[in-house]
């Protein structure tokens, strides 16, 4: 049964953050490395300073609620969603799903244009049916008993669209994580996928590089890697130790998800804020503190390498489902060659944009709009 839902965070739980906020000890820190040791002392000083005497997460909620929120109960998991019906004669689904350190707050402000196009100058029949879930474990939705990864994620969300809210096909659409999971849609469930539209490469193909071109870009990756691979390596393997210090801790997990979001995006002089706004990091940021799931969102790399990691099946190999590439230059996960690529996707659409990162729906949101809707127009 599909039930309405609406966020309504109890004060209690906002003073209590506050709190542990205003009254954090910092302690002894290097301060001549700039963001070379993480995130920064002093920006940390500054943002908690906003975050306790001007953030307001009520204005963040009441936006969240804006949009029609339901819950849906699939195998055992409550299932959070925003679905928001499009302009037009026959809109087509469209699944927007988001990875870590992300959450629903990533596509609020793009609903409207991907839903009414007409709003904005643009024509009503390229609107969407928009289907915006929180991953299980994630934000509002429920918490799984143990990991569980993107492929499992996959299954769940193909039961909400199909079973739960009847479309027979659709298009699903992701980044980080909900790259992956739009890839294990195409490559469990083709019948039901209209295409994917992905912004991002984690999914490798089982029989690894074949040109010098793509061995070299194999290499480089690996090399590009080793200084993120730390928060990586202990989600996927010790993600309860971590979470000791970061439940009880908004500056820790603040710190954690800000060092994220700086480091994988396309920003103007070091500075996070000319691309991410105080207002937008602290509302991301609250989605896991409000729900305290930090702890059961890290649980998706646990999962995943569970599930066998990175790496498709052969079998089934290229998918046939129709897929958009969309490549922002500064996505700190290099793509490979189109040669590699075209080896595991069906694709139909190759673009690469001339400026954002990591977090294509928040730093770029037209350029990521527009490939959408020209995709769905040549499937």
């Amino acid at each position: 049964m599909i039930k309405p839902f609406k966020v309504n965070i109890s004060k209690k739980i906002i003073q209590n953050i506050r709190s542990k906020v205003k009254n954090y000890e910092w302690h002894e820190m290097p301060n001549d490395g700039g963001w070379d040791y993480g995130t920064n002392l002093d920006y940390m000083k500054k943002f908690c300073k906003y975050w306790v005497n001007r953030y307001k997460w009520k204005e963040t909620e009441k936006k969240i609620n804006s949009f029609k929120n339901f819950v849906c109960n699939v195998d055992g998991i409550d299932i959070h969603f925003i679905y928001e019906k499009g302009s037009g004669t026959k809109p087509k689904p469209l699944l927007l799903s988001h990875g870590w350190p992300g959450s629903i707050i990533e596509f609020l402000h793009i609903i409207d244009k991907l839903a009414h196009p007409e709003k904005f100058g643009g024509n009503a029949n390229d609107g969407f049916d928009v289907i915006i879930p929180s991953l299980p474990g994630f934000g509002f939705s429920g918490k799984p008993k143990r990991p569980i990864g993107p492929r499992k994620i996959a299954s769940i969300f193909n039961k909400l669209i199909t079973k739960k809210l009847g479309y027979k096909k659709y298009i699903a659409q992701g980044g980080d994580f909900g790259g992956t999971i739009c890839t294990w849609l195409a490559y469990d469930f083709p019948k039901n996928l209209l295409g994917i539209h992905i912004n991002i490469l984690i999914i490798r193909h089982p029989d690894g590089p074949q040109t010098q071109e793509e061995k070299d870009w194999q290499e480089n990756f690996k090399k590009d890697q080793r200084v993120e691979d730390g928060y990586r390596t202990q989600q996927a393997t010790k993600p309860q130790t971590l979470s000791y210090a970061m439940m009880d801790s908004p500056v820790g997990v603040a710190a954690w998800i800000i060092e994220k979001m700086r480091g994988w995006s396309d920003i103007k002089h070091g500075d996070i804020e000319s691309v991410f706004s105080k207002e937008i990091l602290l509302s991301n940021i609250m989605i896991y503190l409000v729900t305290k799931t930090f702890n059961t969102s890290s649980w998706i790399y646990y999962g995943r390498r569970e599930e066998g990691g990175r790496s498709l099946p052969k079998e089934h190999l290229p998918l046939k489902v129709p897929t958009a590439v969309a490549i922002f230059p500064k996505e700190y996960l290099e793509w490979a060659p189109r040669s590699y690529v075209e080896r595991i996707y069906n694709i139909k659409k190759w673009t690469k944009m001339n400026k954002g990162g990591h977090f294509a729906a928040l730093e770029q949101p037209d350029l990521l709009i527009k490939d959408i809707q020209e995709f769905s127009k040549v499937i």
